[in-house]
């Protein structure tokens, strides 16, 4: 008697299978003539109240883009400003600023890396440039 009256009382939610053999289930047997009219009632009433739930929420819809009309936004308008507030957000965050400050520094760095290594070809060339202006004119002075 306790497993039958576990499997009426289980929490768990129903399985592919079982939501099979609830909807293919017949209830109206079950229901008398008065419990189907009030049900059927109650069906009418809900599918006309969500019928004009869909009109208000239509002409709320309409009205909305009116008034931006007037105030002269459009879509645009209202993605530049939507762009420019997620931006302004996402810079604030902590971890946009940690990136920036690791981008910037590392950006600092490889700039003096490439500047000394300039530094260095450059020095480099200075004194292949010396070393071969000086080879040519020393067998210039040895003639002499």
């Amino acid at each position: 008697m306790e497993a039958q009256a576990q499997g009426l009382l289980e929490t768990e939610p129903l399985q592919g299978r079982d939501e099979d053999v609830v909807a293919s289930a017949d209830f109206s047997s079950m229901l008398s003539e008065e419990e189907k009219q009030e049900l059927k009632a109650e069906l009418v009433q809900l599918e006309d109240e969500i019928t004009t739930l869909r009109q208000v929420l239509s002409a709320k819809e309409r009205h909305l883009v009116e008034i931006k009309q007037k105030l002269g936004m459009n879509l645009m308008n209202e993605l530049k400003q939507n762009f420019s507030k997620s931006w302004h957000d996402m810079q604030t965050t902590t971890a946009y600023k940690k990136t920036h400050e690791t981008l910037s520094h590392a950006g600092q760095k490889a700039t003096a890396a490439f500047s000394n290594v300039g530094t260095a070809i450059s020095k480099k060339f200075g004194d292949m440039s010396y070393s071969i202006r000086h080879s040519i004119s020393m067998p210039a002075m040895r003639r002499k």
